[in-house]
């Protein structure tokens, strides 16, 4: 009895280790495993232990390279279209001496991309954009090959922004010159961080509508001083990528998670652009009865003339089984939302953000959060009812590893062609909004550097050195006490409004004489 007690346990432990070899060559360790990779201590802060506060590459566990050079292998072989940029351009190497800081999902496709972009001539620092979305071996496998990356999945919010630093950072050995965004988040930090370093930056590359309506932001302000290229609105994008690649991955990605039926069910997609028209042709065809929520009358009778009900959220939220966003706007599922939802019901996002369904307001004494899978949550309301959130409202899709990369080929080969053509452009080709003020109010003569407060309209006085935005001036008085007397305005010339109108008055006599003669 005991030998048999003894050979019991052995093969139960043997089973245990297939078991994990087996979830590590499939690639579904980090969704299926305990999550102890997770909630352990951060890779950066390993480093920063080991007196490398500026290593090369942080990664999970780098010895995971070789499944991870699998995984890009497979990709490699359903991205036709930028495997061939890659076979026609490689000779000509159009991104010679380019430095990109990469801010996007780091994925077997995304590798394909990096290399390719190696391939081409330009040197890299990747990040990325979701603190769950990266593949751990993927990251291993570009790290062991020698590129700089900064991605495991997991990252703590305080190490998403440390790897996007780490990629933004100008040193003696990286100036960067091209940005590669999705969301936003590289180009704002390093605008703010590193802003006589953004000056020099070729060009932007955007694939996501957040990152779009956030550079919109920034050229509104005048703050936009770097042309930016909008890849999310190309229409490689919108009617292959957002249509095809979401139509299948939400499927996916709600299947693993929480092993639903959908057959029967009834579901809510809010907005009806390309992805959640993806979304509902998905739900809707496998038997899903799907409402669709739209504010853009466009839109919204799309949905209606393909066969979607078109309602108001509250109308159908105490009854729809699946809740999916789509918007790329802000608070679209509120915690009132939440509040009326069904039991069980199960809440997901499909836009970049982690914005739209409004976690921060489920973070309170009275609801309980409770793990039952990795990227899992049940949130629990004091009288037992519970919600299924799914990575905590960030993209869906790209937590569970399915995308197909056949369609993702397209999106990456149009990013390459962007970089490429800001990349090459000549110097005007592109005009910024409120050029001007970018490129002659970052500093007075005194050095000090007010980009953030200079906004378009202001009149550069080339005799002084100094605009007329008061914060310039301000500054001139508190900086600047050993100016000559002449080069010194007096305070009342200083106010723009006091001067401007004496300034236009004698040029009316001189135009008077003209018509008289």
């Amino acid at each position: 009895m005991a030998t048999t007690g003894i050979l019991k346990n052995t093969t139960r432990e043997e089973n245990v280790t297939l078991q994990k070899r087996h979830s590590i060559i499939s690639g579904k360790s980090d969704f299926w495993s305990s999550s102890d990779e997770e909630e352990g201590v951060q890779p950066h802060e390993k480093a920063i232990a080991a007196g490398q506060p500026n290593p090369p590459y942080c990664v999970r566990n780098v010895e995971q390279h070789a499944f991870g050079r699998r995984e890009i292998e497979i990709a490699e072989q359903e991205m036709p279209g930028i495997m061939a940029l890659r076979a026609r351009a490689k000779d000509d190497k159009p991104l010679k001496d380019a430095k990109i800081v990469g801010c996007t999902h780091i994925n077997a496709q995304t590798a394909v991309l990096i290399e390719t972009l190696t391939a081409l001539g330009a040197t890299v620092r990747w990040a990325a954009c979701n603190i769950y979305s990266t593949q751990n071996e993927v990251a291993a496998a570009l790290a062991h090959a020698g590129f700089a990356i900064f991605a495991w999945r997991g990252q703590s919010e305080e190490a998403f922004w440390w790897c996007i630093d780490q990629c933004c950072t100008p040193t003696a050995a990286w100036q960067p010159n091209m940005i590669l965004d999705d969301g936003g988040d590289a180009t704002h930090l390093m605008l703010k961080k590193h802003a006589p370093a953004f000056k020099q930056i070729k060009g932007i590359v955007e694939e996501s509508v957040t990152g779009v309506h956030r550079l919109y932001q920034l050229s509104k302000a005048g703050k936009l001083c770097v042309p930016a290229m909008n890849v999310n609105d190309s229409v490689t994008k919108t009617k292959f990528d957002n249509l095809y690649s979401c139509r299948e991955s939400i499927i996916d990605a709600l299947k693993r998670s929480t092993d639903i039926m959908f057959g029967g069910k009834q579901s809510v997609v809010c907005g009806y652009g390309e992805v959640g028209k993806g979304c509902c042709q998905a739900l809707k065809a496998l038997g899903c009865v799907v409402y669709v929520t739209e504010i853009d009358p466009i839109c919204a009778l799309q949905a209606a003339m393909d066969g979607f009900r078109v309602v108001k959220l509250t109308e159908v939220i105490r009854q729809v089984d699946i809740v999916i966003t789509a918007t790329g706007n802000k608070g679209v599922v509120t915690r009132d939302h939440m509040e009326r939802m069904k039991n069980g019901c199960v809440v997901c996002n499909m836009g970049h953000s982690n914005t739209e369904v409004d976690v921060h307001a489920l973070r309170t004494p009275d609801l309980l959060w409770e793990r039952v899978r990795s990227q899992v949550d049940h949130i629990i309301w004091p009288n037992g009812k519970r919600i299924v959130l799914l990575a905590e409202g960030r993209l869906a899709n790209l937590c569970c590893s399915s995308l197909p990369s056949f369609v993702v080929s397209v999106t990456a080969a149009t990013q390459a062609l962007a970089l490429i053509e800001l990349y090459n452009a000549p110097q005007h080709r592109y005009k910024v909004a409120h050029e001007t003020d970018c490129a002659k109010f970052y500093q007075c003569s005194n050095g000090h550097d007010f980009e953030m407060t200079c906004g378009p309209g202001t009149v550069f006085d080339e005799n002084l050195q100094v605009c007329n935005w008061p914060s310039a001036v301000d500054c001139k008085k508190k900086t600047s006490p050993k100016k000559p007397a002449k080069s010194q305005p007096p305070k009342k010339d200083s106010k723009p409004p006091s001067k401007t109108p004496p300034a236009k008055k004698p040029a009316a006599p001189k135009a008077a004489a003209k018509k008289t003669g």
